[in-house]
């Protein structure tokens, strides 16, 4: 919730020049030989007037400089140490806990310098509790008393420049079973102007979508006036950049996607998948002549359904994919009879020259070459949203129906509703030498700027030289 001056105050504010002309014309103008009877009723009226020229600006000056914004936690907070994760966010968006090992981050975007006045929204245990604030260089010992929720003073703060800024909560002491249940941060400035950007409400599940950050999109150009079967690239996520949670999409098409994830602590995948053209979130809602078929699959790779972002058929190798190394995708779109179209994806080590199959997959009710050839960034895990992740996209080309390859040197960057929206700043895109890059989440400074085309250095000397007909079938 943001808090801003009435329109009322904001008119009269505007309006304070004029009134001050007015009165030094007054002043000016005041007839003086009116009150040659009494001339002490006339040097007060004056004085009068010089009084209020002087108070008027000040009185609206004060009231200008008024603006505070209430960011609720539910949104815009994660457990930041020991490590991410854990349950302290309640089901309607209160952060508590009782570890006072712990330490929670809330995060929001300003777009200037400014001063600003921070207080907690909170509830506690009628004894109270102790809590550490840290922000800007500074650290606040903030007591929280009177058990129902209410407002508690944090401090003050001068933010240097433009970005996100980190409030960090700790407990230190307590006297209940939980050190305070959190609602929202305030954050009230003097600064004129300031704009807040961060998750405002949870309309639409945004606390989730929010948490989670926003998603990146590349959308290659490619030839209009060729028929297109093959798409490939490569990916090279850096080291440092393969957090939890991240999707390293590298063949994007319009039935389906194709790339690598980060699962967990233990697990890594490559994941193939294509839509139903049955429009569900529920897989068993589809109807059996509208079910993506298996055809094929490689060894390892398991093989079933997906559902929650449409529906359709889904296939994963857990594979134990590194940071630093350069990894190779391959997709062919082709009709597969009047009526249905075929999927197929390939991965491998660069390096290695290797080539898997992952799954071959039919999809009905659909006659299609390659379209829409496109990556993406996200992340899966809102617990993990506060993390950075970043890969590079490079020697991206497209085989047509006759066999010619055509290099992909073309981009055009889009992002999802969570940045379109405003609710989440921490996202960019670009190309760096004979890359495209990604980046996303982190709470980083810079935002990138949906619709950008960005042009990469051209490698023909990697051209792929693939042998189609020696490729695993399964």
């Amino acid at each position: 919730m943001e808090i801003r001056l009435p329109s009322q105050r904001r008119a009269l504010i505007l309006a304070c020049p004029y009134l001050l002309y007015r009165l030094d014309e007054a002043h000016r103008d005041f007839p003086m030989n009116t009150f040659r009877n009494d001339r002490k009723e006339c040097l007060m009226i004056s004085f009068l007037i010089r009084r209020m020229a002087i108070l008027i600006p000040l009185l609206f000056a004060a009231a200008a400089q008024s603006a505070e914004w209430s960011i609720p936690v539910g949104g815009n907070a994660f457990r930041t140490a020991p490590e991410p994760g854990g349950n302290a966010m309640t089901r309607d968006g209160g952060l508590t806990w009782r570890d006072a090992d712990e330490v929670f981050s809330v995060y929001f975007h300003v777009d200037r310098p400014a001063n600003l006045k921070l207080a907690l929204r909170a509830e506690t245990s009628p004894e109270g509790s102790t809590l550490i604030i840290r922000v800007a260089g500074q650290e606040f010992a903030t007591t929280l008393l009177g058990g129902e929720s209410t407002t508690h003073p944090v401090g003050r703060i001068d933010v240097s420049e433009p970005g996100y800024v980190q409030v960090e909560i700790q407990g230190r002491k307590r006297t209940g079973r939980v050190f305070a249940e959190i609602r929202d941060l305030l954050v009230t400035t003097e600064t004129a102007d300031l704009k807040l950007d961060f998750v405002k409400s949870n309309e639409g599940n945004m606390f989730y979508w929010g948490r989670r950050g926003p998603s990146v999109h590349l959308t290659y150009v490619v030839p209009e006036d060729r028929k297109l079967q093959y798409a490939y690239s490569e990916i090279t996520v850096p080291e440092g950049e393969d957090t939890i949670g991240s999707y390293f999409m590298a063949n994007g098409f319009g039935e389906g996607y194709f790339g690598i994830q980060v699962n967990n602590s233990r697990e890594r995948r490559v994941l193939f998948s294509v839509w139903s053209p049955f429009q569900t979130d529920n897989p068993r809602d589809i109807p059996e002549d509208q079910r993506v078929v298996r055809l094929a699959s490689g060894p390892d790779v398991r093989v079933g359904e997906f559902g929650n972002e449409g529906s359709g058929g889904q296939s994963f190798l857990v594979y134990p994919w590194k940071a630093g190394v350069t990894y190779r995708f391959l997709t062919e779109v082709k009709p597969d009879g009047p009526e249905s179209t075929r999927y197929t994806a390939w991965f491998g080590d660069k390096s290695a020259g290797e080539w898997r199959l992952i799954a071959s997959f039919r999809r009905p009710q659909t006659s299609t070459h390659l379209r829409r050839f496109h990556s993406f960034l996200e992340n899966f895990n809102p617990a993990y949203g506060h993390i950075s992740r970043r890969a590079l996209h490079g020697n991206v080309w497209v085989n047509d129906i006759e066999g010619q390859w055509h290099e992909c040197t073309q981009a055009r960057f889009s992002v999802d509703a969570t940045g379109r929206g405003g609710h989440r700043l921490d996202f960019t895109g670009g190309a760096d030498g004979e890359y495209f890059f990604m980046q996303n989440c982190g709470f980083f400074s810079e935002t990138g700027r949906p619709g950008a085309v960005f042009t990469r250095d051209a490698t023909p000397e990697q051209k792929p030289e693939i042998d189609f007909d020696a490729l695993p079938q399964g």
